[in-house]
């Protein structure tokens, strides 16, 4: 497995490739994987023929107060995990690399950007958008890999692929979950044990509301107060938002169809978590 730290090493490598009839998959990720990850490069590995991992702590993603110096950072066992799972390069830029001194352009997809995690998190999806454009750019990979987990910021990003004519096909894979029901996060390494029992809620509160979807309760408001109800069994849980929103737009429901997001947020302790269902 080839690391590169360079834009010019990996899109010569893509360009190799795509001279040779190979299709590319990239994985973009932050590091510190674990199985959700696994899950994505797996994926890649199915669907394309080679395999790029990105691994990069992007600091436009971060507010002023939140953990970008913190975030757990496992670049050897990263990319250890990378290449037992078949992941033929990794890319490792510097923060000089993806951000040269003076750079002043920026994306941001409008509307949407203020949604959700991009209402709690100002400017975070700004980042995401900004560096997930650079990726696609750098790596001209055929398909780029996300997890559901991240369902607002792969509606952000979808609309930015077809905004801005991007050749990456977005595939999205499915949560990857604990037995428990605690969907896979880096960072649930930041929970201790009775915070992460409490952290139980948020899929205790998605398994609510699909339970009284699956009854016939279509009334969004009906749904969000069945969940608002979990959450009050966890009082030391702050909740950030629970909402029932159009997968597409992020714009709030008020009757729920097939594809309708119901998506999560909450403070355990110090940890901001997320999760979400989509309604079937």
């Amino acid at each position: 497995m080839e690391i590169f730290r360079t834009v010019d090493g990996l899109r010569a490598w893509t360009r190799g490739e795509h001279k040779a009839g190979r299709t590319v998959g990239l994985v973009p990720t932050m590091g510190a994987l674990h199985e959700g990850h696994a899950s994505l490069i797996r994926t890649a590995r199915e669907k394309c023929d080679r395999v790029a991992v990105s691994i990069f702590v992007n600091p436009t993603q971060f507010g002023p107060n939140e953990d970008f110096a913190r975030y757990p950072r496992t670049f050897e066992a990263d990319c250890a995990l990378a290449e037992r799972l078949g992941a033929d390069v990794v890319y490792a830029p510097a923060v000089e690399e993806m951000y040269p001194q003076g750079a002043a352009t920026f994306v941001d997809v409008e509307g949407l950007s203020g949604r959700l995690d991009g209402g709690s998190r100002p400017g975070h999806f700004r980042g995401v958008a900004t560096v997930v454009t650079k990726l696609f750019v750098a790596a001209e990979a055929d398909f780029a890999f996300f997890g559901q987990k991240d369902a607002a910021q792969v509606a952000v990003l979808r609309r930015m692929t077809a905004d801005l004519l991007l050749a990456t096909e977005i595939v999205v894979c499915p949560i990857v979950r604990e037995a428990d029901g605690l969907a896979l996060s880096s960072r649930n390494v930041y929970l201790s044990a009775e915070e992460r029992r409490q952290a139980l809620v948020l899929s205790r509160s998605l398994r609510a509301v699909e339970d009284l979807v699956a009854l016939g309760e279509r009334r969004a408001d009906a749904l969000v107060a069945a969940a608002h109800a979990v959450f009050a069994s966890e009082p030391e849980v702050r909740v950030d938002y629970v909402e029932l929103v159009d997968w597409a737009t992020l714009a709030p429901v008020e009757i729920v169809e097939t594809g309708t997001l119901f998506a999560v947020a909450a403070w355990v302790g110090a940890t901001r978590l997320i999760d979400n269902a989509i309604l079937r």
